[in-house]
């Protein structure tokens, strides 16, 4: 039988402090990095400019803003949105006892309340994918095949009625064996990787019209047909025109412009992680890894150039008051040694697909290297508590 020594120190190299299912980064107004649920406190990083600073006693360092009525954080499909004229971040999936409700974070005042939310038949928590619409503040959310709608209304705090998700409709594109990825921009939803639909064209719901356009459009690029993650860069106070995809393997980091119907490509994470969750202000893309690893790569909407040169690196002002899990990579784009994560992800309502050791070549000509995620590290550990 394993020592108690042996199996603790399994319990401590597989369990990660911070998980991308259970934490969740977003942006205030002002493009301040906020990140929740790490090391069970939450932060402000800062804007970009002050991302690259590794002394904790410097301005540059995040700030702690762990406060009462916050969520504990512990669910494993966590999402954070940002409701920009209210600069509010609602926080969807992070308390696993209240697993429907919305806690809302007034980043203005710095403080957390907890809206009631009605289920619908038929809505499932652990598999959704959702967007929050800019103009209308309504969610969005595909699940099990049905589009549904969640109206926030101008909420910056909780109120005491109770919110219902409303099931709008059967979804307008095929759904079966689709994990959705889907994005906002213009007051449109856009989804990548549909089955049937060619690689570099997305099919769209109009949300103010309610209505599914009848043909998938075209953006001029290559962007897989797969499945992958996809975030909006946000504009001072008007829609969204940019959206980044970034396809599970991790190769580019594609810009669909969707005023202009174009794609640009940009450098592929430097952490390869399947499970990992994105966020954007105007001119920054964060990637959350499973293992806790915060990144970003810089954009700038104007400047093709400048975004074909551009690297992701570290947000070290983060790291350096909540380090990530032990073991995991903190590279930069221009490493030439990339250590990747991908993991169990989450497949289609039909079934599900794991992540396997592996190595991959990406376009940069870099290696690759993929090894076991937060899914296999949490089994493990189940096993080690299993034989104590």
């Amino acid at each position: 039988m394993p020592s108690l020594f042996t199996l603790v120190t399994l319990l401590a190299l597989t369990t990660p402090s911070v998980l991308a299912g259970s934490s969740c980064v977003a942006f205030d107004t002002a493009w301040n990095l906020l990140a929740f649920g790490f090391n069970g406190k939450d932060y402000n990083a800062g804007t970009s400019d002050t991302w690259a600073s590794v002394d904790s006693s410097s301005p540059g360092s995040a700030t702690d803003i762990t406060t009462t009525g916050r969520p504990p954080f512990n669910g494993n499909n966590t999402k954070c949105y940002l409701a920009e004229f209210f600069n509010a971040v609602y926080v969807l999936g992070a308390d696993t006892a209240n697993i429907n409700d919305i806690y809302i974070y007034d980043a203005g005042a710095k403080n957390w309340s907890q809206q009631t939310i009605t289920p619908v038949s038929g809505f499932d928590t652990s598999t959704y994918q959702a967007i929050l619409d800019h103009d209308t503040n309504v969610f969005y959310a595909l699940s099990n095949g049905e589009l549904y709608s969640l109206n926030m209304g101008t909420l910056a705090s909780a109120q005491s009625t109770a919110i219902p998700w409303v099931d709008q409709e059967a979804a307008g594109i095929t759904t079966t064996n689709y994990n959705p990825t889907m994005a906002i921009a213009q007051n449109h939803i856009y989804f990548f990787g549909v089955p049937g639909v060619a690689a570099g064209s997305a099919p769209i719901f109009v949300i103010h019209f309610e209505f599914w356009q009848t043909d998938a459009q075209s953006y001029g690029g290559s962007f897989p047909d797969g499945h992958g993650q996809a975030t909006s860069f946000f504009l001072d106070s008007v829609v969204q025109e940019n959206i980044a995809f970034i396809p599970d393997d991790g190769s580019q980091t594609y810009i669909v412009n969707v005023q202009f119907n174009t794609t640009e490509t940009m450098a592929g994470p430097s952490i390869v992680d399947a499970e990992a969750s994105y966020f954007a202000s105007e001119t920054a893309l964060v990637q959350l890894a499973s293992s806790g690893v915060v990144s970003w790569l810089p954009f700038s909407p104007n400047d093709t150039t400048t975004n074909s040169a551009a690297k992701w690196s570290t947000v070290q002002s983060l790291a350096t008051v909540a380090p990530p899990s032990s073991g995991s990579s903190t590279g930069s784009g221009s490493s030439a040694s990339k250590t990747a994560t991908k993991g169990a992800t989450s497949g289609a309502s039909t079934g599900t697909s794991t992540g396997s050791s592996s190595t991959a070549s990406g376009s940069s000509g870099a290696t690759r290297q993929v090894v076991w995620g937060s899914g296999i590290a949490l089994g493990l550990a189940t096993v080690a508590l299993t034989l104590l």
